[in-house]
């Protein structure tokens, strides 16, 4: 299977700017770039979804680079509702430095910032040797700019494709890139870029995009309840991302394993007969997980991440440390709870039950437990010794409620 055959099989293909470009990629090797905009400090998974390209494509022999957008992200790239809120110099820096070190160790390529080209161009010679190639009815026919023209759009945000446009004839002028792969949503700013590369140095340029990953709702892969999934460790662990993956829907597990990981087809197909045969087992969902986690954060965050799920999963909390008690429990409520103190006090204190009556109701039916054991005592004082590591108590109310306590 070519390197073009095997993208359109993945879905990884929406559109590309010249047919020329398939015999390029399946026979030459092209230098190409892939970009965003630091406006936070870490990528999220969304990102993962998109820049996996590059590691698909380098294994093919063509050349990556990342450009991380230092000047573009100070003026923002056209929302299709709404204008972006604009974020200091100081907070772009700050994010582009986290971007640059977490796309160096996930992606392993080299990493440019638009700002180093862009900074020193003044406004006299951004009109003459760039704005002069851009026809505003060219401009207003992008969709981009088609969407926001009923609400307004700034000439900040107008003159975003402009400036894209200028990194693409730049990377092609200085480190010989051809070739701008993105998502479905950066088409027209791509097709600017190759626009003017033909029409201000007379050299052909190509775009690639690909769709966006999203779920059945056509909602963006990744956005749970309006919050990011973050490839940093520490701001979305590895537990939480496996939670996320092997709980995605039935209906477009095949689809996420064909673009987000590089298992080979005959792989993919196998997971799919069996996830037809019994989804129960979500050996598929399993394998997304696998394959997903053990790129970003390497073999031993996700088998730490399958033990905190089996062990919440099966009742061996003690098994954990407090550590992996306090991210597989992150979103579930916390308080303090001082040595002494009577378990009865602290269900109530703490909104655990609603009162005397009730907490010694559950006690009694045993639907009570501390660190997977079952409490019946309403006298029973809380110790550090009843405490994983002398601090943590996962107190359990019935199968599914979870508090933690901290002893202090």
């Amino acid at each position: 299977m070519t390197l073009y055959e095997d993208l359109k099989w993945r879905g990884l293909i929406q559109d590309i700017s010249d047919d020329k470009l398939i015999d390029k990629l399946n026979n030459e090797s092209l230098t190409f770039y892939i970009g965003t905009d630091p406006t936070a400090d870490s990528m999220h998974i969304g990102h993962y979804s998109s820049f996996l390209i590059s590691k698909r494509l380098a294994k093919y022999g063509h050349k990556p680079i990342l450009l991380i957008g230092g000047a573009t992200g100070l003026i923002g790239d056209p929302k299709p509702t709404s204008e972006r809120p604009m974020i200091s110099k100081e907070e772009v820096e700050r994010n582009f430095n986290g971007l640059k070190k977490q796309a160096e160790e996930i992606f392993g390529f080299e990493v440019v910032n638009n700002y180093d080209w862009i900074k020193d161009i003044n406004v006299i010679d951004f009109l003459r040797d760039y704005g002069k190639y851009f026809n505003v009815n060219y401009m207003l026919a992008k969709d981009k700019v088609k969407s926001r023209m009923e609400s307004g759009i700034t000439y900040a945000e107008f003159s975003y494709m402009i400036l894209q446009a200028l990194d693409f004839m730049h990377l092609y002028e200085t480190r010989g890139v051809t070739l701008q792969v993105a998502g479905s949503d950066q088409w027209g700013n791509i097709t600017s870029g190759i626009e003017l590369t033909r029409k201000k140095i007379g050299k052909e340029v190509y775009g690639m995009v690909m769709p966006l990953v999203t779920d059945s709702n056509g909602v963006k892969f990744g956005k749970t309840e309006g919050n990011a999934l973050w490839l940093d460790k520490n701001k979305t662990s590895s537990y939480e991302l496996y939670q996320y993956l092997i709980n995605l829907e039935d209906s477009m597990i095949i689809e996420y394993l064909k673009k987000l990981t590089f298992l080979s087809r005959k792989e993919i197909e196998d997971l799919e007969e069996k996830h037809k045969a019994n989804p129960h087992l979500r050996e598929a969902h399993k394998a997304l997980a696998r394959e997903v986690i053990t790129d970003l954060h390497g073999k031993d965050e996700y088998e730490k991440a399958i033990k905190i799920s089996d062990a919440l999963f099966s009742g061996k909390v003690k098994s954990l440390s407090k550590s992996e008690i306090l991210m597989g429990f992150k979103d579930v409520p916390s308080f303090s709870v001082k040595e002494g103190e009577l378990l009865i006090d602290v269900l109530i204190n703490n909104s655990i039950c609603q009162s005397r009556r009730e907490a010694r109701e559950l006690l009694g039916a045993g639907s009570i437990s501390i660190n997977d054991e079952k409490v019946l005592d309403e006298k029973m004082e809380i110790t550090k010794a009843l405490a994983i590591e002398d601090e943590v108590l996962v107190i359990k109310r019935g199968k599914k409620k979870n508090y933690i306590g901290l002893i202090k």
